[in-house]
């Protein structure tokens, strides 16, 4: 199994497993606002990690990739902020704070599936 998907099963794991915690303490409109966030970060996670997947062990792109990554993730919490705000939604607390979390605790996973193989390192 490539790593992308083990990240894949691996993250929608540890989204799900969040959802569940925090799922009985909150009310139906924060509980939409959880699931919109945890689509969000999944998707969006899950895409810059295989875009820096395949950028790994190459000498050009590979901080483009990274820098990149951590931009579509800025944007992409500003953009639910800003729907958040415009829509006066009811859990956008909720929305927020989970997508923060969400982010986090994916990023925090990406190193245990991004191990370079000794045939994919660059020599000088």
């Amino acid at each position: 199994m490539s790593p992308w998907l083990k990240y894949s099963a691996s993250g929608v794991g540890t989204v799900a497993v969040g959802v569940g915690i925090l799922w009985p303490f909150l009310d139906a409109a924060g509980r939409n606002g959880v699931l919109i966030a945890a689509a969000v970060a999944l998707t969006v996670q899950i895409a810059a990690f295989a875009v820096l997947m395949h950028f790994r062990g190459r000498t050009t792109g590979f901080l483009a990739a990274w820098a990149g990554g951590m931009a579509v993730r800025m944007v992409a919490v500003a953009m639910v902020a800003v729907g958040v705000v415009k829509s006066g939604m009811e859990g956008g607390v909720p929305t927020l704070l989970s997508l923060a979390g969400f982010f986090f605790g994916l990023l925090l996973l990406e190193p245990v599936f991004f191990r370079v193989e000794p045939s994919e390192t660059v020599e000088a």
